[in-house]
């Protein structure tokens, strides 16, 4: 009988990581796939590129050379960089390396839907737990760079329950009841040693560069909280309507 796999999901700072770690110890023998990790259905954090794109990031890079080919994984025609692992002190190397993900509008809608499905309908895990890789990051990219309405959303989402067709898997998904307080929880928890914010200015950046953010004149903790509050509606009506006998929340 084939192993089930698990999808963490929910808002940022929910929980997620410290339910996967939890899932790692209920399940010692599944493997565990947390954001920036190569995986074989989510590419947040990864470069996804054909070989001529490849081989000028290597030329650019000549003293980690040896550490991208390392880490680069083939698939098929494209070659998957899992880039946040690289670590290294040179000035603009992730930044850069940001303009090859699948995210962030830098795929057209087309494009990136394709690429999604394609990568879940080719999965046969068993046994695998995954760090929001079929909600999160592409529920954001839908929203705030192709500002896709909920019915359009909802019905990509029925592709990818098709795509999935036959698979064992369960979404278990993280309900914030108060998002506020828990995003200024996390607001500050999240510092460096000094005591400077590390996770709420690039949340809030990321909400007022995107195209949806500009073109509503989006800006810090009050307009953060509504986008998030919006995302969990909506998520919550996705596994309702699509994943209703394959999710649990929590």
């Amino acid at each position: 009988m084939a192993k089930m796999n698990f999808f963490a999901e929910g808002i940022q700072g929910a929980g997620k990581s410290t339910l996967v770690s939890k899932l790692a110890e209920e399940h010692p023998d599944f493997k565990v796939f947390r954001e920036g990790d190569y995986s074989p259905v989510e590419l947040a954090w990864c470069a996804f590129v054909g070989e001529d794109e490849y081989q000028k990031i290597r030329n650019k890079y000549p003293g980690i050379y040896d550490i991208i080919t390392e880490k680069t994984v083939q698939e098929e025609d494209k070659k998957v960089i899992p880039y946040t692992q690289i670590l290294t002190d040179i000035p603009g190397f992730h930044k850069d390396l940001e303009q090859y993900e699948i995210y962030n509008g830098n795929k057209s809608p087309d494009e990136f839907m394709q690429i999604i499905l394609r990568r879940f309908k080719k999965w046969n895990g068993q046994g695998q737990i995954f760090e929001c890789s079929i909600l999160q990051n592409i529920i954001e990219n839908l929203l705030l760079f192709f500002e896709m309405t909920d019915e359009e959303i909802i019905d990509f989402y029925h592709q990818v329950r098709a795509a999935l067709s036959g698979k064992q898997y369960e979404i278990v998904y993280l309900e914030v009841v108060d998002i506020r307080k828990t995003e200024e929880k996390i607001r500050k928890e999240r510092t460096d040693d000094k005591g400077n914010e590390l996770w709420f200015p690039l949340m809030v950046r990321y909400l007022e560069e995107s195209p949806f953010g500009k073109r509503h004149h989006l800006q810090g903790m009050d307009e953060l909280v509504r986008h998030l509050e919006y995302r969990v509606n909506l998520e919550k009506r996705i596994l309702a309507e699509v994943f209703a006998e394959h999710s649990v929340i929590k």
